[in-house]
């Protein structure tokens, strides 16, 4: 295969893109400061697609960093965004069953309704309102530059993309500026999102102007980056509801035991912390590590050459351990459905409030007050 040639344009968009994440990870740092001087200054929003049940690569991803700044005292908002359901796919699938699942597992593993607000995108007409104007502030070109559009172009196959699909970014943007969030926790390939909505905040002051004379009607928001270490699945691929290679935070400790047993490890008897060379058997000690508190490295000095039987058993009772609290609290709360349905609609509550007033600030803006 003939070389491929790196143009002038190409270095320097690595270049640009690596300055830009310096900048990101660098800003992050000082939020992180400010946060611990001022929480009240922020306020997060966060979501998750209701395609599944919510699994260990969630958790560990983003839930638990949810409730430790939820802990901090940061203002959170969590949106279940079901209408995100149907930007890729035919169908909705169970999805009062999967958006209850959240809920449930949102409140279990720390997450408090009385300072959370938990919503829905569909029950939130005025964000999804937003849509229009903000379409106007973007061209066809950006959108299809947009990593998570092209990734899902490509996967398509000729596939036909949707319309919802292709403004996705803005969508999402939508979400994190409908209640002045100016912080999102995101990992760094999520970057160019965040991106997207401060470039929708900035143009939209510019081309239609303020409700308000002293303040733009969007904050620009900020990333906080993820510190979380990649989990991958049971199989050392991605982890994936799909795949059937997750631990889903509602499944029993006998459950979990079953599908460690199963887990993907090597023959080497030693175990070893080595990611790059050793990756399955590193991603159950980077399991039991997270689980416990214990460096991975630490646990595979107490293993020893115990094989990979002895690391299954020591994950499952890292896991079953953290988890037992979570899972009770869940079982409790699945014996009260109709709590769960207020802590949602008192949620949709709030979102609605704020909705319609930043809608109203963008009617004046746009001079539709009318």
């Amino acid at each position: 295969m003939a070389p491929v040639s790196t143009t002038a344009e190409d270095k320097l968009s690595r270049s640009t893109d690596s300055a830009s994440l310096a900048r990101a990870i660098a800003r992050s740092a000082e939020i992180e400061v400010a946060i611990d001087e001022d929480p009240s200054r922020f306020r997060v929003l966060t979501g998750d697609r209701p395609t599944g049940h919510l699994h260990l690569g969630h958790y560990f991803g983003t839930v638990k960093n949810r409730v430790e700044l939820q802990a901090r005292g940061v203002e959170t908002w969590q949106l279940i965004a079901d209408y995100q359901v149907i930007t890729d796919r035919d169908g909705i699938g169970p999805l009062r069953e999967r958006v209850l699942s959240l809920i449930t597992d949102y409140i279990a593993a720390g997450m408090d309704p009385e300072r959370a607000t938990i919503f829905t995108h569909s029950a939130v007409p005025a964000l999804n309102q937003l849509l229009l104007p903000f379409l106007s502030l973007v061209t066809e070109s950006e959108l299809h530059r947009n990593p998570t559009v092209k990734a899902e172009l490509e996967a398509t196959e000729g596939r036909a993309m949707s319309g919802l699909l292709l403004t996705y970014p803005v969508h999402q943007a939508a979400d994190i500026l409908f209640c002045k969030a100016n912080l999102v926790p995101v990992g760094q390939d999520q970057l160019p999102h965040l991106e997207q909505a401060r470039l929708i905040a900035t143009r939209f002051d510019k081309r239609y102007g303020r409700a308000h004379q002293d303040t733009p009607v969007f904050r620009r928001p900020e990333a906080l980056l993820s510190k979380a270490a990649h989990v991958l699945g049971l199989d050392g691929e991605k982890m994936s509801k799909s795949r059937g290679n997750t631990i889903e935070l509602r499944m029993s400790a006998d459950e979990t035991a079953k599908r460690l047993k199963k887990a993907k490890t090597d023959a080497d008897r030693v175990i070893t912390f080595d990611p790059v060379n050793r990756p399955e058997v590193s991603n159950l000690l980077l399991m039991a590590s997270l689980a416990s508190g214990e460096a991975p490295e630490t646990i595979a000095d107490e293993i020893g050459d115990g094989g990979g039987g002895a690391l299954k058993a020591r994950v499952t009772e890292a896991l079953n351990d953290m988890l037992a609290p979570i899972r009770a609290r869940r079982a409790e709360l699945e014996q009260n459905e109709d709590y769960l349905w207020d802590v949602l609609r008192r949620g949709n509550e709030r979102a609605n409030e704020v909705a319609n007033a930043t809608l109203d600030d963008v009617r004046i803006a746009m001079h539709m007050n009318y």
